[in-house]
């Protein structure tokens, strides 16, 4: 896998019209250098799930600019998407990001990093190698690794709720949890979902047509092939050149906003190519096959629900042939949605699909600009005007 994403980088690197050049390759910054690096304070914190993963979690407890250190503070946790971590609450910086701006609107601000990711690699009873360490998707996250982030900031506040925020997969696993373990709802202060994604049924990107066919109904060879194992992994050399080939200015801006096409349904006239760049840095930050795999699940099925495991297997873990849906009703927690129309992952008419299950949905907000698209909730040079600020404001409402 590595060596076909090296062979792909010289590739891209050899059509853009690269001609030998002399990079400089940018070092590795983490969430809590980042931080740091802007002024802010920074706490790393671990929390060890119930099945042995060892969960990072980094804290923007106050801002510098506000010394409110001595002030009440409401708790804030912020969970990333697919392939993703901490990072992209950081990405656009303290002027655009949303981890900063809630930092400074008095905030104690948590990132979680889910199981597998960079941040997120250690099992205290499983080796990293074994595949039994891949066995997991999005559902445990779910069920598993965001209530222990949750019970964990407020065993260390001392508070009784948190707000939350998560993106793409991040809002899948808010989802999950309320609907699995509805004692949560009363946890959660107020739910704020950026790019929900539940329901794919008229998902515009490539990798339904391309991947879903082949691992969207289990009981396939590439389901075999593939299940319990790490998708995508990190390699640092591959993303040093990413990043430092897609910098500002870079005579390949065009061929780094191209490579992700599989997020929008074509234009990126929205996205911060510096943004990009430091996303890129951390990303893809690793996760398993499985939690693909149960995303393209869900596309052949056109329904939210567990993981499909074959009849055999189904009716083993769930009792019934099919795997169980997820009963939204059961989410009675303050929640907004905030969608855009050009999102070939989670668009318009799965949003809606969504919304109408959702019985006590607080808020749906479209985002007006129409080429406003998946991605473009963590790199975009708009969304602190489109999104962010209505998300600071949202939360403002729940403290009076």
């Amino acid at each position: 896998m590595r060596i076909f994403l090296c062979a792909l980088l010289c590739l891209a690197w050899t059509f853009a019209g690269a001609n030998k050049p002399e990079v400089v390759l940018l070092d590795f910054v983490t969430s809590g250098e980042r931080i740091r690096s802007h002024g802010y304070p920074m706490e790393t914190h671990t929390v060890t799930t119930e099945d042995g993963y060892v969960l990072t979690l980094f804290r923007i407890p106050y801002s510098h600019k506000l010394q409110n250190q001595n002030a009440e503070r409401p708790a804030v946790l912020l969970q990333h998407g697919l392939f993703s971590n901490s990072d992209c609450w950081l990405s656009s910086g303290p002027d655009n990001s949303l981890a900063y701006l809630l930092a400074d609107a008095g905030y104690d601000v948590w990132l979680g990093n889910a199981r597998g990711n960079i941040y997120s690699r250690e099992n205290e009873v499983i080796s990293l190698n074994n595949p039994k360490f891949w066995h997991f998707d999005w559902h445990e996250i779910g069920t598993i690794d965001i209530p222990a982030m949750i019970d964990y900031i407020l065993e260390e506040t001392g508070q009784s709720q948190v707000h939350y925020a998560g993106h793409s997969q991040g809002t899948t696993v808010y989802l999950v949890m309320l609907s699995e373990r509805p004692e949560y709802n009363a946890k959660i202060k107020s739910g704020h979902l950026l790019a929900p994604c539940a329901f794919f049924e008229h998902g515009a990107s490539p990798v339904f047509k391309y991947v879903g066919a082949l691992v969207g109904t289990p009981g396939g060879v590439w389901n075999q092939l593939l299940v319990d194992t790490e998708l995508i992994p990190h390699n640092a050399l591959v993303n040093r050149f990413a990043d430092t080939a897609c910098g500002e200015h870079s005579e390949h801006d065009e061929y780094c906003r191209n490579a992700f096409v599989l997020f929008a349904n074509g234009g990126y006239q929205n996205t911060n190519v510096t943004s990009l760049q430091v996303l890129i840095e951390t990303h893809p930050a690793g996760s398993s096959s499985n939690q693909g795999i149960h995303y393209m699940q869900l596309w052949a099925s056109h329904e939210f629900r567990q993981y499909d495991w074959g009849t055999k297997k189904n009716r083993q873990l769930y009792g019934q042939d099919l795997p169980p849906d997820y009963d939204l009703s059961k989410i009675t927690a303050a929640t907004h949605s905030y969608s855009s129309h050009n999102d070939a992952l989670c668009g318009p008419q799965d949003v809606d699909t969504l919304v109408s299950q959702f019985t006590h949905l607080t808020e749906d907000h479209r985002i007006p600009l129409q080429s406003f698209n998946h991605l473009d909730f963590i790199v975009a040079k708009n969304m602190k005007e489109l999104v962010n600020d209505l998300v600071v404001e949202r939360i403002n409402s729940y403290e009076g």
